[in-house]
């Protein structure tokens, strides 16, 4: 039987996430800390470190977008969560060159650990973050004015002149 989620808290962006927000610090964390690998490193590890660790919160974001469709958001969810595996890998491998003190490392470590087990929990039930039985939580936009609504108030059709009436400067000599 699946748990159901009991601390519902309203999420109205994705950084309002406790699991995105501990990826933005602990991505901020490491590059803090890659500025003191070695120079040699700039082009591989120092890179793929922080374009992975990055990587997660902006699939995060896009999974944040895409949930209006459950595959979407599992999908993107899935691309979190690889991006913070391979994140995992670079800091076995600072730790192993020497580049990271064994503190550092196991504190980041852990933040991934848990962040890799909130985006399974959220892929596990990602019906409950797209609404519920498919229903969207968002709302049609109140801006849209329709075409009925624009007569009721009087308002005149816009019409636009061809271009080449507007401007002088589309004749060139």
């Amino acid at each position: 039987m699946k748990k159901e989620r009991t601390n519902n808290m309203r999420v109205a962006d994705y950084k309002d996430l406790r699991v995105y927000r501990l990826a933005f610090d602990s991505a901020m964390a490491i590059f803090e800390l890659s500025k003191k690998f070695p120079s040699e490193e700039k082009f591989s590890l120092t890179d793929q470190i922080r374009r992975s660790s990055r990587s997660v919160c902006a699939n995060m974001a896009e999974a944040w977008r895409n949930r209006r469709y459950e595959a979407a958001l599992v999908s993107k969810l899935s691309d979190s969560d690889g991006e913070a595996a391979e994140t995992e890998v670079h800091l076995a491998f600072a730790l192993r060159c020497g580049y990271l003190p064994p503190d550092k490392h196991a504190a980041l470590m852990d933040h991934y650990d848990h962040i890799c087990r909130q985006f399974r929990k959220m892929m596990d039930d990602a019906a409950s973050w797209c609404g519920t039985a498919g229903e969207l939580r968002e709302m049609e936009a109140e801006y849209f004015v329709g075409a009925l609504e624009r007569e009721s108030v009087g308002a005149q059709p816009t019409t636009y002149a061809p271009r080449s009436s507007r401007s002088s400067r589309s004749k060139r000599s």
